[in-house]
C-alpha cells in the first residue's frame, strides 16, 4: 500500500513522543501490505474497526491513540485522515474526516 501522508504521522509523534514507535511500526506494516479489501486489513489488524465503506480506525500504542485511514483499495492507497488521542478522536466523525 502507498500511504499518504507520513508527514501527518510524524507531526503527531513530534508532539506525542510515545506514539513514535507504534506509528512507525504501523507505517512499516501498512506500506508493505497488499490490502484489497477491509477483510484484508482485519486479517492483519484484528482490532481495527471498519467505518463506512472505505475508512478504518486503528488502535495505536496499546489503544492510547486512534488512527483513521481512508483506503482506495483498487489503487492500493491509504490516506491518513486523522491521528489523535481518544479525546481528540471523540471530537471527529470517523466516517466523514
Amino acid at each position: 500500500m502507498r500511504i499518504v501522508s507520513k508527514r501527518t504521522l510524524r507531526l503527531f509523534w513530534e508532539r506525542q513522543h510515545e506514539a513514535e514507535q507504534p506509528l512507525k511500526s504501523w507505517y512499516a506494516i501498512a506500506s508493505k501490505a497488499d490490502w484489497s479489501s477491509p477483510r484484508d486489513v482485519k486479517a492483519t489488524y484484528g482490532n481495527a474497526s471498519v467505518v463506512g465503506g472505505d475508512r478504518v480506525v486503528f488502535n495505536i500504542g496499546g489503544n492510547k491513540y486512534r488512527l483513521i485511514v481512508r483506503f482506495d483499495y483498487p489503487e492500493r492507497i491509504g490516506f491518513v485522515r486523522f491521528i489523535g488521542t481518544h479525546g481528540e478522536y471523540d471530537q471527529v466523525d470517523a466516517t466523514d474526516v
